[in-house]
């Protein structure tokens, strides 16, 4: 077995039967978006690979086992440092792909190996089924290969060291923080499984949400000040009406969150969904080449969006704050007029 999988498996085993919880909040992508990666994005993201960032952090493995949130970025990550191969063993960490292309490029999930018997894999998986962290039996038909804890060399650290009870990866001089997938689209998540909305087929493929650093109001109004005339325009015909709406802007009757809820486009934990014979991906697109409703409607829940966000930033300015700007929009009227 291997020893730093072991570790990490003694404490997936404390968390089977956890649950993702409504709205696709998981205790693992929030811990992940406070101490990995800050962004709250990642609270409601796939978390199957977060997991076990979240199991290596308890462990005190993290600089041997990785902390990723994109699972192609993670087996990259075993390749790289020589602790990647093919054959299953207790305790390594386990990558799938469903398509069965064996392509790094292409893995969609991963777990931890618990035991193997023959050709049978038994697994300890994070968003397993959609939702649960629960044990697997998987076949090498959709293992794209396997990483290897204990063979990741880190400088100044020996695996007899953590065996032995060494510290925790927090209190090692320099943390492990790789960077994780480029920005990506989100989509409205429709349909129904059991009550819960579907999301996809696999794991997140085209990268995670960029972090979104916390700012003061004052810097994010700086930015739409200077991003030019159109933004001035916008800014100028609503501040222009703010003085009688300062009392209801005080206590702004604002949703408190979307009525429509955003996840990343991606694949998830599921096979995919092989079409009928007669018809073709060509077929889909000149279909929805030719639906007019849902970018209608797309198109107004951005507005409504766009909208809530902008009225949530002005609520909180006091006047001194709407005074400053106003003389900026001024200032600008004037400059246009002597041009």
């Amino acid at each position: 077995m291997d020893p730093i999988g072991e570790k990490l498996l003694d404490i997936a085993k404390a968390e089977l039967g956890y649950t993702e919880k409504s709205g696709g909040y998981t205790k693992y992508g929030d811990w992940y978006g406070k101490n990995v990666d800050n962004s709250s994005y990642f609270a409601t993201a796939p978390w199957c690979d977060m997991f076990l960032a979240w199991a290596a952090d308890k462990a005190g493995v993290t600089e041997w086992a990785g902390q990723f949130a994109y699972t192609v970025f993670h087996a990259q990550w075993f390749a790289r440092k020589g602790a990647w191969g093919t054959e299953p063993e207790p305790g390594a960490i386990v990558f799938f792909d469903w398509s069965g292309t064996k392509s790094i490029d292409n893995i969609d999930h991963v777990g931890i190996v618990e035991k193997v018997e023959g050709d049978r894999i038994h697994t300890i998986e994070a968003n397993s089924d959609g939702i649960y962290l629960k044990r697997q039996v998987r076949s090498p038909q959709n293992i794209v290969g396997y990483g290897y804890p204990a063979k990741v060399h880190v400088p100044g650290r020996s695996v007899e060291e953590v065996i032995g009870g060494g510290s925790r990866s927090g209190d090692t001089a320099v943390k492990y923080r790789p960077k994780h997938a480029a920005p990506a689209s989100v989509e409205q998540i429709g349909g129904d499984t059991g009550g819960r909305p579907v999301q996809g087929v696999g794991e997140a493929r085209d990268g995670l949400l960029p972090p979104v650093p916390d700012a003061p109001v004052f810097a994010d109004v700086l930015t739409v000040a200077v991003a030019g005339t159109v933004a001035l325009a916008v800014g100028r015909s609503v501040l222009t009406r703010l003085p009688a709406r300062l009392p209801a802007l005080s206590a702004p009757k604002l949703p408190t969150s979307s009525p429509v809820r955003l996840r990343k486009r991606g694949r998830h934990h599921r096979a995919p969904v092989e079409l009928p014979a007669d018809l073709a991906p060509a077929d889909l697109t000149a279909a929805d080449a030719q639906t007019v409703a849902m970018p209608l409607v797309s198109a107004a829940v951005a507005a409504e969006a766009e909208d809530r966000e902008f009225w949530g930033q002005i609520s909180r300015m006091d006047t001194e704050d709407l005074e400053f700007w106003d003389s900026i929009i001024a200032e600008s009227e004037h400059g246009a007029a002597v041009r």
